[in-house]
């Protein structure tokens, strides 16, 4: 079940989290918490099992009614027993979005993106050289 995390947001365990999600800079993880922190758009989640903060994702309702996520992360013991996926699919259960949108340079995150049926798309290089991925995931409309 995913708990929201805002008022957490300077605790330990969710800035451990968070520095998984952004890049090694301590000045980029200081600036995304204030993001955080001050946008009301910005929405933080986390999962829980047995009382242990296991993993986070950051995203954003999108005023097309999308959901942009920002960050996920889990905590490195616990990758690979589906904490990231059930996260996206309790968003996808809960918000009901008519897309889900991520970005990264990591190929093994884009991999585990189309393991849930995400398309993945290139964006080219960004001027380090590095190619940018954008997945989208386009939810079913259901018949009523």
């Amino acid at each position: 079940m995913l708990t929201d995390l805002k008022t957490r947001i300077d605790s330990p365990d969710v800035e451990e989290l968070l520095s998984y999600a952004v890049i090694s800079d301590p000045g980029e993880l200081e600036r995304v918490r204030a993001e955080y922190k001050e946008e009301a758009a910005l929405l933080l989640y986390g999962w829980e099992d047995e009382e242990l903060l296991v993993g986070l994702i950051g995203f954003e309702m999108t005023e097309d009614g999308s959901i942009d996520i920002r960050h996920i992360a889990v905590l490195p013991e616990n990758r690979g027993k589906g904490y990231a996926r059930g996260m996206i699919l309790e968003l996808l259960a809960e918000r009901q979005p008519r897309y889900v949108v991520a970005e990264t340079e990591d190929e093994s995150a884009a991999n585990f993106y189309r393991s849930l049926g995400f398309m993945v798309y290139s964006l080219g290089e960004n001027p380090s050289g590095i190619e940018q991925l954008r997945c989208v995931y386009e939810v079913e409309e259901s018949e009523d």
